[in-house]
């Protein structure tokens, strides 16, 4: 035990000596090395006074003043570090098995305040409905064993990004523009092929599958997708491809763009998934869940995308629309259009669909174990480096998770005894750091 536990020790010092290199000044090492170690300890709270006083309880004042410093006011590159941490977790990720997928997403940081970079009223994950939150674009690498955040940036709404002020008051940077998220997304993954990271389909569900300019920005990266959509994203069927340039006038140009007319026009998704034979449908199976196996009934056929495909000369290309439709249920429930080769089998398409899934359980651990979301700084800077930090002591976790069996990442750090009087400032007076 004490061998495994000297080994992750040694891992984790040769990990912070790397991190160190990107960072810069030799004076940043100790902050860097407090911080992650106050993110992989136990505890309620991983905001920084809470892990100061786990990492030097009897200099709590000092300890917390230099990490604060560090994580809102230092001026180190967060992609850099985000860098190194996304090589270390997929070294061990690809031991396993090759990356299967780029996963597109997105996680909400409720808050009740407007003064935190980004704040605005908009659809949040995490609580399902519009509130009042934050919300950070992200692109993750995943196989079939693990996965591993590798792009991280807040999405800035229009408001902030027109507002002089609130620039300046929180220090968003003047390359910053407004983009909405799929826009965020393909920078990302422009990003990561420019890095000659691995080749595989991007994953994305219906709030950035669903757009029309997403999906082509993936082909144009020469990347196939596999993404979800809504249920009135329109869709010619099978030999129901758009009609031909009308016929050429005796003057003028000749005319060169598709048409339709009232009788002949493309279906929205749930309408052609509900047309589907019933001899069409299979049921498969795509891994083994907490509550069992998991399985569903699915169908695919070729279609054509049809969204103002009127102002197009030339037909679009076909690709698959996979449904699924639970036996339970009176409707299908989820669509996808996807540009993985033609000749992949049902099941292998079913799983990469479903692969989603670890993208949300990533971002669960790292809110419950890893304060994601407990950072309470409101600058632009503070944001992202307390993300790409939580990042990084999660890239190390799984990295050791992925290298030992049973896995004992952290077992060597301790932290050190709080005196009983000490209550992180606003508490209440019977609060204790847990």
């Amino acid at each position: 035990m004490a061998h495994k536990s000297n080994t992750a020790e040694a891992r984790f010092q040769s990990y912070l000596e790397a991190l160190g290199r990107v960072i810069g000044h030799a004076d940043r090492l100790e902050p860097l090395r407090s911080y992650l170690t106050g993110l992989l300890l136990p505890g309620k709270r991983k905001s920084v006074e809470p892990m100061a006083a786990k990492i030097d309880p009897f200099h709590i004042c000092a300890r917390h003043q230099s990490m604060h410093h560090f994580v809102s006011q230092s001026l180190w590159g967060e992609n850099r570090v985000l860098s190194v941490a996304r090589d270390v977790a997929l070294a061990q990720l690809e031991r396993h098995a090759p990356i299967g997928a780029w996963i597109v997403d997105d996680t909400g940081y409720p808050k009740k305040g407007r003064q935190s970079v980004g704040v605005a009223r908009q659809y949040c994950g995490e609580l399902g409905k519009q509130e009042n939150c934050q919300v950070a674009v992200t692109v993750s690498a995943a196989n079939a064993v693990m996965s591993v955040p590798c792009a991280y940036r807040l999405y800035l709404p229009e408001r902030w990004a027109s507002d002089d002020a609130l620039r300046k008051k929180t220090g968003i940077p003047e390359d910053v523009k407004f983009q909405s998220k799929w826009e965020i997304a393909l920078d990302q993954l422009r990003a990561i092929i420019a890095e000659d990271l691995p080749a595989a389909p991007v994953v994305a569900d219906s709030w950035y599958g669903s757009v029309t300019s997403f999906r082509e920005g993936i082909t144009a990266l020469e990347l196939s997708y596999m993404a979800s959509i809504a249920k009135d994203v329109s869709l010619w069927p099978p030999g129901a491809d758009p009609l031909p340039p009308a016929p050429r006038k005796k003057r003028g140009r000749p005319p060169k763009l598709l048409r339709r007319d009232e009788q002949h026009r493309p279906v929205s998704a749930e309408a052609l998934a509900m047309s589907l034979p019933k001899d069409s449908w299979e049921t498969v199976r795509w891994r083994e869940g907490t509550k069992g196996v998991m399985e569903s009934r699915f169908s695919r056929i070729r279609v054509r995308a049809a969204h103002r495909d009127y102002w197009k000369s030339t037909l679009r290309p076909e690709e698959w629309f996979l449904v699924e439709w639970p036996p339970e249920e009176s409707s299908p429930t989820k669509y996808w259009l996807s540009t993985v080769p033609e000749n992949v089998d049902l099941r292998s398409m079913v799983r990469l669909a479903k692969l989603r899934w670890r993208i949300e359980r990533d971002y669960q651990e790292m809110k419950d174990e890893l304060g994601l979301n407990h950072y309470e700084g409101r600058n632009w800077r503070g944001f992202h480096h307390h993300g790409v930090l939580c990042i990084a002591a999660y890239a190390f976790l799984i990295a050791e998770r992925a290298r030992l069996s049973p896995p004992e990442p952290v077992a060597f750090l301790q932290a050190a005894p709080i005196p009983p009087t000490f209550r992180p400032r606003g508490a209440p007076m019977s609060s204790r750091t847990a």
